[in-house]
């Protein structure tokens, strides 16, 4: 499957591009994964352009309002979207004013990453280490654990 992320703005803070930077090298070796990123402006703008950068592509929209998932889910969503040949999908980060609805509306799907609203280069790298956490899974290396180790049970 591909992957095309795009993002509004090129990340500034040094944590965001050191941990974009990070999860991009480690995707590299378990799929193929497209980053692109549109010029901050107005929501409109933003989602003309999110819009044509995720043409011919399921559109997953990261949004406060979408779903929210678990790690394990998110992975199982992965699989069946892989067994159901998926070819290609985008996810969509809004810039600092969110999503035009044009945007939420064109969406084959609308994921929440948390109920927090998240800065969105934070949510970019919280998106990156989920991917990479979600093809843990699925190779069942010992990245993802799921509380067994917990010294409070």
């Amino acid at each position: 499957m591909n992957w095309r992320i795009v993002s509004v703005g090129k990340p500034k803070l040094d944590y965001a591009r050191a941990g974009i930077a990070e999860y991009v090298a480690r995707l590299r070796h378990v799929t193929t994964l497209e980053m692109l990123t549109v010029p901050a402006s107005d929501p409109a703008r933003e989602g003309d352009a999110l819009l044509r950068l995720s043409e011919g592509h399921q559109r997953i929209v990261l949004d406060e309002s979408g779903r929210q998932l678990d790690s394990r889910a998110f992975s199982a969503r992965i699989e069946a979207w892989e067994q159901n040949r998926v070819k290609s999908i985008a996810l969509l980060i809004g810039g600092a004013n969110g999503h035009a609805a044009r945007v939420r509306e064109a969406a084959d799907w609308v994921w929440s990453l948390s109920s927090l609203t998240l800065q969105h280069e934070l949510a970019l790298v919280v998106l990156l280490e989920q991917f990479y956490r979600a093809y843990s899974i699925k190779a069942g290396t010992p990245y993802h654990r799921d509380g067994s180790c917990r010294s409070d049970r």
